[in-house]
């Protein structure tokens, strides 16, 4: 009988059959692909024939169908639906995988024949887009070692795999924390809190089954719990579980994981001959140089810390008015920072959250894609691997685009956070191949599901990736999509949140979830006006995990990260009751694998672009300008990694930017 994940899917546009596949399909499914896959690669190195693009590059590109179906299918499942079986299939899978594509990487007789079309790249005639392909591919086999020989061939096999695992344990860990904790309130406890505050940790103590609600360390559920509950010792409490993530002790603690993960990757580069890690990763990113990253991060950072410095001097106050003596503290923070805002812009979360719609602002993001470049998405009826799950057929002009699923709400078995992953890239080779794209969001459930402002523009930033997949428009899968420099990929995604604050977005899509009425005009103003409120809070955390993630990977690797994170933050006068968005030893972005490694700033190195991006759509017509948007699309979206990521901006804006739209569009300077 045919392994499932392995037939010729026969469902609605290739989309995984998930109701015929069971766990039990997973293991088999991947020894068998590994195998075809490693045919594959032998029938490519062993060739008798010269080397050409064609049997060599092209060939690579045509290689691992099989392995890709397996991957797409299990990674998406063990992100966002785990379970015991998953876990465990995914400790046994890492080594695995790790070995198997180290063995592709150090197969010398491939590498051998690359190195020999690199050297006669200029004689090959091939296309622009071919020539981009030869030398990443080239690129990338000299940086996972293809050129090693001998004992440092062997070593570097051996650092990867333990990466694997060590980035697989460390996910883990922190999904076992974020699941198993949580705080029984009493009905005295919910006094103060919203009817949406109280109604989530409602559902969240039926899910945990609490004899009552319970606060969890879901975001959608602790952030709004910081924000209103007036009981600080509660707010305490949860705060500290929320920051203690990966760092209990036992067997989840992360914190030598974290270390052993940072000294392997400095071997790693040095073992390529790189000074220290981040200067191994950042040159092939737009940024280049660790000093170029440290340059921007400080230049944000004065002004976020002035702002931020001044806002807790007026917190502090609030807090002493109500009684409290000592400090501000980091579990203070957010409640007296929404008071504030109800106070000087009379914004208040709670009476905004029913006109923000979880399905109305689906229908925005939708909407805004249809204008700006005529995507049109129809519901699709096909099964899923969870219940929650949507899924949309995405046409232009009658033409079938892609398949977009949407997974938004917050469960146990989802890691924390929000991303966007492609089960299918678009590509024209060795196939023509349309897209199939997933979000997977953590927004809590409801009836209807109402979304903060932060979620909403969440919201939009993942689909601004997934629009980076659906429009691409390349030949070969390795450059499609979000297949760009690191530092690159978040200007579309960070671009596309811009437009959930066009006034005429809001007016029509922030509907009342009772009345069915348009958001009041003067809510509108008030929630434009208040767009940048706490930008210095917001920045400072941001920053402060960007400048301890370069210090970790620029130099010798911290036999001690606590150590060095605390080291980082004295340095930089981080204030006290600002916490890091992301601590070391819950720092997926940087820990779970290699994709943010001395990259987390790669997000404000996009905004300093998606902030005069923007701009040029306003210099023109407006949000929607056509020809803007034409721009846009076919000088980024459109193009994958066919280019250099410089070059597409250029191409698009005329000229880099500087610091400064960054600074006044987060209002940390006069605009």
């Amino acid at each position: 009988m045919t392994n499932p994940i392995l037939s010729n899917w026969t469902t609605p546009f290739e989309i995984a059959p998930f109701n015929a596949i069971s766990d039990d399909d997973f293991a088999p499914a991947l020894e068998q692909a590994m195998q075809a896959h490693n045919a594959e690669i032998d029938a490519i190195a062993d060739n008798p024939d010269a080397p050409t693009f064609a049997n060599t590059v092209e060939a690579l590109e045509a290689a691992g169908e099989q392995m890709d179906k397996v991957l797409s299918v299990f990674f998406t499942v063990a992100g966002a639906d785990s379970n015991p079986a998953r876990e465990e299939l995914q400790r046994d899978f890492s080594p695995k995988l790790a070995a198997h594509f180290s063995g592709i990487s150090s197969n010398k007789a491939l590498f051998q024949r690359l190195a020999d079309l690199w050297s006669r790249k200029e004689d090959l005639n091939l296309t622009d887009e071919q020539a981009r392909v030869l030398m990443l591919t080239h690129r990338g086999f000299v940086r996972a070692g293809g050129a090693l020989e001998g004992e440092q061939d062997a070593r570097m096999q051996d650092i990867k795999a333990r990466l694997a695992s060590l980035g697989t344990s460390f996910t883990q860990n922190l999904l076992a924390d974020e699941r198993d904790w949580y705080m029984e309130l009493s009905e005295n406890d919910l006094e103060g809190l919203p009817a949406f505050v109280v109604d989530t940790a409602r559902a969240a103590g039926q899910e945990k089954g609490a004899k009552g609600p319970v606060v969890t360390l879901s975001r959608s559920l602790i952030v709004p719990f910081l924000q209103f509950s007036p009981r600080r010792d509660l707010r305490e409490k949860a705060y500290r579980a929320w920051a203690a993530r990966g760092a209990n002790g036992g067997e989840t603690d992360n914190r030598n994981i974290s270390a052993e993960i940072l000294q392997l990757r400095e071997e790693r580069a040095k073992l390529l001959g790189f000074d220290s890690f981040a200067d191994f990763k950042l040159e092939s990113e737009m940024a280049r140089t660790p000093d170029k990253v440290r340059e921007l991060l400080m230049q944000v950072w004065g002004p976020a810390k002035s702002r931020a410095d001044a806002d807790a001097e007026i917190l502090t106050q609030m807090m002493q008015e109500d009684g409290v003596n000592g400090p501000l503290e980091a579990w203070d923070w957010r409640y007296y920072a929404e008071k504030r805002r109800k106070a000087e812009h009379d914004l208040d979360e709670a009476a905004l959250k029913p006109y923000l719609q979880l399905d109305r602002m689906i229908e925005a993001a939708f909407a805004c894609a249809n204008r700006l470049f005529g995507l049109e998405f129809a519901p699709l009826d096909v099964p899923l691997y969870h219940s929650d799950c949507r899924a949309w057929e995405v046409t232009r002009n009658g033409q079938h685009i892609a398949v977009f699923i949407g997974d938004y709400f917050a469960r146990g078995s989802k890691r924390s956070g929000a991303w966007c992953s492609a089960m299918r890239s678009q590509a024209k080779f060795p196939k023509v191949q349309a897209p199939v794209v997933i979000n997977v969001c953590n927004f809590a459930k409801g009836d209807p599901a109402l979304l903060s402002y932060d979620d909403a523009r969440t919201l939009f930033h993942e689909f601004g990736h997934a629009l980076h997949q659906m429009l691409s428009d390349v030949t070969y899968e390795s450059i499609s999509g979000t297949s760009v420099a690191r530092d690159f990929v978040e200007l579309p995604s960070q671009l596309y949140e811009h437009w959930l604050e066009v006034p005429e977005v809001l007016a029509e899509f922030a509907t009342h979830a009772e009345t069915g009425e348009a958001m009041p005009q003067e809510m509108l103003e008030k929630v434009l006006k208040a767009a940048n409120f706490d930008q210095g809070f917001q920045t400072v955390e941001y920053v402060a995990s960007a400048l301890v993630d370069l210090a970790f990977h620029d130099g010798d690797a911290p036999a001690d990260p606590m150590a060095k994170q605390a080291e980082v933050l004295s340095q930089i006068g981080m204030p006290q009751a600002i916490g890091m968005r992301h601590a070391t030893p819950h720092f997926a972005h940087v820990f779970a694998g290699d994709g943010y490694s001395a990259g987390y700033y790669s997000y404000m190195w996009s905004e300093v672009m998606d902030a005069d991006a923007f701009a040029a759509f306003e210099e023109a017509g407006g949000a929607f300008d056509p020809e803007r948007a034409k721009a846009l699309e076919e000088n980024i979206l459109s193009t994958g990694g066919s280019r250099e990521a410089e070059e597409l901006y250029l191409a698009f804006r005329g000229r880099l930017p500087g610091v400064e739209a960054l600074l006044k569009g987060r209002g940390l300077i006069a605009a």
